[in-house]
């Protein structure tokens, strides 16, 4: 299992805060293809943290791994 920690509009949208995907290791572009496909969101303009370091697409997740989505934040 993939331990997926969702921030802002995306824990909003979807109504939690963590979710669990049963993914073998997949890159970072997998996971959130997998989260997009199965909670009809976006996340391909946030950023990822995996295991708390920040990620590119390219970088593999492991089962066991947490990886957090974090939206930009706007203000004013």
């Amino acid at each position: 299992m993939i331990n997926i920690l969702l921030f802002a509009h995306l824990q909003e949208t979807i109504g939690q805060e963590k979710l669990q995907a049963d993914l073998p290791a997949s890159t970072v572009q997998e996971v959130k293809a997998w989260l997009e496909s199965n909670y009809s969101v976006s996340v391909q303009q946030v950023m990822t943290a995996v295991n708390e370091a920040f990620a590119t697409d390219d970088h593999i997740v492991q089962p066991g791994d947490t990886i957090a989505f974090i939206p930009p934040i706007s203000g004013g």
